[in-house]
């Protein structure tokens, strides 16, 4: 039996209601990371993808809860921070830097890719390269393969940054196909 309830009493529940979802989007919106770095893009509260972070946001990021940073590009890129790896770790992290050459993607970067990612075990991780299109797509790599997430469900990070083409596209599918997964990214 349907429970009654009168006018006044229906829209007070109502705003309760409303006031308690305002409350939960508050606190999931202050969980969201902060860091000062272009296309960041949350996958869980224990992994992030984004573009080159300031050197203020790298110092930040053990007080963030962060335990490891992975970063995709070589520290000879125009826009790496100096000192990177020393920055990270005078927090206590673990630093990675797999120097992937843009326009070589292979095999051995995301196999060099699964033993950091293994290294970090439980640590909450910032996966980074300049732009995060390095970062969004061996992320995405990583959630289908090893985690074996949905491809498509999956895909949609890497789509809020770029549309991989070219060697990066070729470099996705190859490396789908070389662990049989059968997905075209669009």
């Amino acid at each position: 039996m349907p429970l009654a309830l009168n006018p006044s009493r229906r829209a007070w529940l109502l705003t309760l209601s409303l006031a308690a979802m305002s409350g939960i989007a508050a606190a999931a919106s202050d969980a969201a990371p902060k860091i000062d770095a272009p296309n960041v893009v949350p996958i869980t509260p224990r992994l992030i993808s984004a573009g080159q972070p300031t050197a203020a946001a790298l110092g930040k990021l053990g007080a963030q809860g962060f335990g490891a940073v992975i970063y995709l590009a070589p520290p000879t890129s125009s826009d790496a921070v100096k000192g990177e790896a020393e920055i990270v770790r005078r927090q206590g992290l673990q630093f990675t830097n797999i120097p992937i050459e843009f326009n070589k993607p292979g095999p051995q970067d995301f196999a060099d890719f699964e033993k950091a990612m293994a290294a970090a075990g439980d640590r909450k991780v910032l996966v980074h390269c300049q732009v995060n299109m390095r970062g969004s797509s061996m992320v995405f790599l990583h959630r289908v393969i090893t985690g074996k997430e949905d491809p498509e469900v999956a895909y949609a990070s890497v789509t809020k940054v770029w549309a991989p083409s070219g060697v990066w596209r070729e470099f996705i599918v190859n490396t789908l196909r070389a662990h049989d997964v059968d997905f075209e990214p669009y």
